[in-house]
């Protein structure tokens, strides 16, 4: 089921919303970024996410293919969201849960979790060993 969300970056500069239905997996994946800055999104169409503030304080990242937009705040350097725009389900934000205000600990510790092996470019499998992500 859909409930809205409320996010921000760490100092407050940048904020959103999003629907997100956590009966459905979050990601955890092993690739570079995501390993190196512990990202744990929920994956929403972008009807579902809105940014409230803060579009002149992110800073975007690329690199690779340049297709994903890691967007970071420019202040204290939290990484709240990212854009996917070729994936399977089309183009995608992932919200990173941890900066979500308003989700509760149980919410987080029932949300099933899909890991996936970006770092051999696997998406579609776990890799092996995915315990520590």
């Amino acid at each position: 089921m859909l409930k809205t969300y409320h996010g921000r970056c760490h100092c407050g500069a940048v904020r959103f919303e999003a629907d997100i239905d956590f009966t459905q997996s979050t990601y955890r994946c092993n690739c570079s970024i995501c390993r190196r800055t512990r990202f744990w999104p929920a994956v929403v169409k972008p009807e579902s996410f809105r940014l409230l503030a803060g579009q002149a304080e992110l800073t975007q990242y690329l690199f690779n293919t340049q297709k994903n937009h890691h967007y970071f705040c420019k202040h204290c350097g939290v990484r709240s969201f990212g854009v996917g725009n070729e994936t399977p389900m089309g183009k995608v934000y992932g919200v990173n849960v941890m900066c979500l205000d308003d989700v509760t600990d149980e919410e987080l510790a029932s949300a099933p979790i899909t890991y996936v092996d970006g770092r051999n470019d696997n998406w579609q499998n776990a890799p092996a060993i995915f315990s520590h992500l």
